[in-house]
């Protein structure tokens, strides 16, 4: 077992910093963009006119920097050599983004809509790996540039983690393919040329089959949006769909008909491992933050540092982050050896645990910091407020431990995931 970091990807990391230095930092602090990440003036992000979408401003801002990432060769990391990527790995996937967490909050990586100046764009991956031809033709180019995407339709008002009881269904007229049904907490829908929705082409409700995918553009009659749901964590671009008879050419189906179960495992177990390095790399940022100030902060004329009641539970947050990031890294060098599936219990070990750990890291950041941790001063509680999230969608840590019990106690007869 060789638990070194490659050499290569360590001098990556100091490129990347380099680059962020040089280009994203100052970018961040022209023009008054520093509004964006002055908790005070953090609805700067938000048009209350247009029920609570992403600011023009905003999304702007975020566009300009990955335009600068991918002239600089850091957008398209993970991206093959082909695509202009580097072939970047899981594990150096996982490395990054716990990298660019562990920075804190800035243009660089601003979780709260998966921006990064190094790209985690499954939704490329995805199409390399379940679009046709024509599809990747069409697609390719501008998923590579972060300039168009897909939303991702799967989760329903009545069905979230029983995706395989989805009342959304899709038949077959003629050449064509009709969908019915409603799709919610599609992100990104409000700016989506596309959204991949999964609907039921045939089966039982409960079955892993049955389940087909279709890339549906979002311009298509009978698709329409209905309204932005407001979160914990402003500004929204969290859609409810309707599809009332909305009509797709068969060639709209993404992957195989019937096996749409499988591009929605492949997508959450992509994203959930990377999910937990980013929400690793917050945890390490909040305890990091608040050693640094219990050694600075001297009520009664002492540092806060010399009180145990200071020191264990930032020991104990401190060693979790230890432990978890050797099993996150372990799970993403398995998947890069051996396939997408072949740690998914690891993974949902990873992903549970770690939006857990930062959660209660930036609470405790909070409780170190006083009453200062509590304002708008600090970004503990705009962190607390995006990880917290992470506890419930692609899978609540409910759903990882089920999983994870599957796997322990025998329920689950596969190693890989429903579906797969």
């Amino acid at each position: 077992m060789d638990l070194e970091l490659p050499t290569e990807l360590v001098a990556y990391l100091a490129e990347l910093d380099a680059f962020i230095d040089r280009e994203i930092v100052p970018l961040q602090q022209a023009d008054d963009n520093i509004r964006f990440f002055d908790h005070r003036r953090e609805d700067a992000r938000t048009d209350w006119d247009r029920g609570g979408l992403p600011s023009k401003d905003w999304e702007e801002l975020l566009a300009e920097t990955r335009r600068r990432a991918d002239a600089a060769g850091h957008y398209r990391y993970a991206f093959p050599a082909a695509y202009g990527g580097r072939d970047g790995t899981n594990l150096d996937m996982a490395v990054i983004r716990e990298h660019l967490a562990h920075r804190g909050l800035g243009l660089h990586a601003d979780l709260q809509n998966e921006h990064a100046v190094v790209a985690n764009n499954v939704g490329l991956l995805l199409m390399l790996e379940y679009g046709s031809a024509q599809q990747k033709s069409e697609w390719i180019d501008e998923l590579a540039a972060g300039t168009r995407y897909f939303s991702f339709g799967i989760t329903e008002p009545e069905h979230g983690s029983d995706a395989t009881y989805m009342e959304t269904t899709a038949i077959r007229e003629g050449e064509d393919w009709v969908i019915t049904g409603e799709k919610t907490w599609n992100s990104g829908i409000h700016g989506a040329a596309a959204d991949l929705i999964f609907a039921r082409t045939s089966g039982a409700p409960g079955d892993g089959a049955g389940i087909t995918a279709f890339l549906v553009p979002t311009g298509t009659p009978g698709f329409t949006v209905e309204e932005y749901l407001w979160t914990f964590n402003m500004p929204t671009d969290h859609g409810r769909v309707a599809l009332r008879g909305a009509r797709v050419p068969g060639d709209a189906l993404f992957g195989p008909e019937g096996r749409g179960l499988a591009v929605v495992q492949h997508f959450f177990n992509e994203n959930r491992i990377r999910q937990a390095a980013s929400s690793l790399g917050a945890a390490q940022y909040c305890i990091d933050q608040s050693v640094a100030y219990a050694k600075e902060r001297k009520p009664f004329g002492r540092p806060l540092a010399d009180n145990q009641a200071i020191q264990f539970p930032l020991a104990e947050l401190h060693t979790q982050c230890a432990m978890l990031r050797a099993l996150i890294r372990q799970a993403a060098w398995t998947m890069d050896r051996h396939g997408t599936f072949a740690a998914s219990e690891q993974v949902s070990m990873c992903n549970y645990w770690a939006n857990r750990l930062c959660c209660e890291a930036a609470d405790r950041a909070m409780q170190v910091h006083g009453g200062l941790g509590y304002s708008r001063h600090k970004p503990f509680e705009h962190i607390y407020r995006h990880h917290r999230r992470y506890r419930i969608t692609e899978g609540s840590e409910e759903i990882q431990l089920r999983r994870v019990a599957g796997y322990l106690f025998g329920f689950m007869k596969g190693r890989a995931p429903k579906g797969v």
